[in-house]
């Protein structure tokens, strides 16, 4: 359940949904003995914007007047944006995609579209693009690399691991505007950052340098009222469970020192990198590549094959799921500030809830989870523990993206509101701290993942092509998981001229453990209209984390960072059963019946995957090595991958 912060796309603010008065406990977050005090949120209710009359003057909301007073400028980039007219622009793509009805788009019935952003259909497209691959086709001209990189806040990973294999490709990356981080830090954990540096993507003096935080772990807890310190399991306290996990992204990494050193890492091996460059369109011929329409003034840059980093925003994707509606939504939204405790800001939280089920409006219910992370201490050169009173805190829920569902401002209120009960050792967000940055996104995911190519010469990787979780925000751990696996496969499809759509699909195939995930998340949501027992996700997710915890690391940790195995899935399922015989039936009746019945058709692939990993793989790897046929030997060894990564066998304890 790795949550990395990587696209944050935002929202107006339209004054606060209202809320049902649900009760919610609270208490200092100090070390000491528990104290429960009930506050409703009606109670709790912060400054709101009001509009005076006469005037027709409308007084600046809360979330208007806190993102105003940051620094914080940027609106792209790693980490997302956090500027007021972003935050503008994101309520509107998401009031626009709630409203969206879902459609089936039928080219041999309705023809391509004419406003097609990649298109392989020589009547289409940009004159000078197709024109620059006839010349090429006739021996006029050569194509200019092997490979382009399209987005380079994660794609220059994947660039750099791949000319660091293959020292002779020609590898260029097409950035729309500066290649940089921002100030914003990414989590991870130390494992995989050293997976970079085993790539070669990083040296051991680069991590020390991006390491600009470090703590033990994360906290982990599901509750139906604020109650820190917790003890005991659900049935025992009747509130919830709360546990630790040491060395789970409890690093905080600097993306501008960390984008820096790697770009000039790529520059040094003789990478290509073309920033300010946006990217107007692609053309692309099978036998021959892409051609990447990049502006007017500027000539079209040609390549073998064109990687789309773009993220779950990019247009490539947009296109192949046209009238597609996202089968799920992580919303997120948070803010980086000081003025908390320093003594409440020794370890994170992975995943918490201290609220049950709420009904937030309309006929939406959802289940509010919380995230936080100290900065700036524990690393080399930084505060000690107990010294910095900086903290990122983020606010998430799950849930699809039908008409009913709240707006980004009426989570961003609900935010500020539910702080002070999450952080305790404040009262009032506006007075009590000072914003560096304020968070906001909306991430879409489909069951239909990881995306298979629609066009040859073309693959998706990262998030463009939805191979994070449905459970996570994507980005950074996501990348660093599959980079080493993609590397080696890309490696293979170039030297052999593997690029057709066929064969590259292969690279992104079905994986189980991430269709199986998706359980995770409907189970953690709630369907618009479906009245469901308030304390229902809280209890499902305390009994599991506890008997995962008592199973041990093997199982808890890779389940925190996305890794769904089958021994830690069977076996916390069948000891569940057994802590929680009677939920059963709810559980059935919340996720229902044809759902589960297709869940359960991955979770037998699952174990069909890490049978075939464990024992057709160690015979069938010499074979592929033999294989004189290029194309058998880059099957036989992606079905060897997809078993890996389809099981959770690439999981490194």
């Amino acid at each position: 359940m790795k949550f990395s912060i990587l696209a944050l796309l935002v929202l107006p603010s339209i004054g606060c949904q209202a809320f049902q008065p649900n009760v919610i406990s609270t208490k200092s977050l100090r070390h000491g003995n528990p104290r429960r005090f009930t506050i409703s949120l009606r109670e709790a209710t912060l400054e709101e914007p009001t509009t005076s009359t006469g005037a027709e003057t409308t007084e600046k909301s809360l979330t208007q007047r806190i993102m105003e007073k940051t620094n914080d400028s940027q609106s792209s980039g790693a980490g997302g944006s956090s500027t007021w007219d972003a935050f503008l622009r994101a309520e509107t793509n998401w009031a626009r995609l709630k409203d969206m009805e879902a459609f089936d788009y039928d080219e041999k019935l309705l023809g391509k579209r004419q406003d097609s952003f990649i298109t392989d259909d020589a009547a289409q497209g940009s004159p000078r693009a197709w024109a620059t691959l006839r010349e090429i086709a006739e021996g006029k001209k050569e194509l200019d690399y092997d490979v382009v990189v399209c987005g380079g806040t994660l794609g220059i990973f994947f660039a750099t691991s791949l000319l660091l294999r293959n020292p002779n490709l020609k590898i260029a990356i097409v950035e729309a505007g500066k290649l940089q981080g921002r100030a914003q830090e990414w989590n991870i954990s130390r494992s995989e950052m050293k997976e970079l540096v085993e790539l070669g993507v990083l040296t051991e003096e680069d991590v020390k340098a991006v390491i600009t935080t470090e703590f033990p772990g994360c906290r982990s807890g599901f509750k139906n009222q604020e109650v820190t310190p917790l003890e005991g399991g659900y049935f025992e306290n009747d509130v919830g469970y709360e546990m630790f996990t040491p060395d789970v992204l409890n690093l905080g990494v600097a993306p501008q020192i960390l984008l820096e050193r790697v770009t000039q890492r790529f520059r040094d091996i003789g990478g290509t990198v073309l920033e300010q460059t946006r990217l107007q369109g692609i053309c692309v011929s099978e036998t021959i590549g892409g051609a990447l329409d990049i502006g007017e003034d500027s000539d079209v840059v040609t390549s073998r094959l064109v990687l789309d980093c773009m993220g779950n925003a990019s247009p490539i994707s947009r296109q192949q799921r046209i009238g597609m509606k996202p089968d799920g939504v992580c919303a997120v939204v948070g803010s980086c500030a000081s003025g908390f405790d320093p003594n409440t800001n020794l370890v994170g939280d992975i995943i918490y809830t201290n609220t049950e089920i709420m009904d937030v409006g309309g006929a939406s219910m959802n289940q509010y989870f919380w995230e936080a992370f100290p900065v700036g201490i524990g690393a080399e050169g930084g505060m000690k523990p107990g010294e910095s009173d900086v903290k990122t805190t983020y606010m998430f829920t799950y849930m699809d993206a039908e008409k009913e569902r709240p707006s980004l401002s009426a989570l961003m209120d609900d935010y500020w509101k539910l702080l002070p009960i999450y952080q305790n050792s404040i009262t009032d967000p506006e007075k009590d701290l000072d914003f560096r940055r304020v968070l906001f996104a909306f991430f879409p995911t489909y069951r239909d993942s990881p995306l298979k190519p629609k066009w040859s010469r073309v693959l998706a990787v990262g998030d463009a092509s939805g191979i994070q979780s449905p459970l996570s925000f994507g980005g950074f751990g996501a990348l660093t998981r599959h980079l080493e696996r993609i590397t080696d496969a890309l490696s293979d499809a170039l030297e052999d001229d593997l690029l057709h759509k066929d064969d590259l699909g292969k690279i992104n195939a079905y994986t189980p453990n991430l269709s199986a995930a998706w359980m995770f998340q409907k189970a953690m949501s709630v369907k618009t209209g479906q009245r469901v027992n308030p304390k229902f996700v809280n209890r499902l997710l305390a009994v599991n984390f506890e008997v995962m915890e008592n199973m041990g690391e093997r199982t808890i940790k890779p389940f925190l960072q996305d890794v769904v195995r089958l021994d830690g899935l069977v076996g916390s399922l069948a000891r569940s059963f057994v802590a929680d015989p009677l939920f059963m039936p709810e559980i059935v009746a919340h996720v229902g019946l044809p759902r589960l019945v297709d869940w359960l058709g991955h979770v037998s692939m699952i174990a069909l995957y890490t049978l075939l990993d464990n024992a057709a793989s160690p015979l069938l790897g010499p074979i592929a090595e033999q294989t004189t046929d290029p194309r058998k030997r880059f099957e036989l060894k992606r079905q060897m991958e997809a078993w890996k990564f389809g099981s959770g066998g690439d999981y490194k304890f």
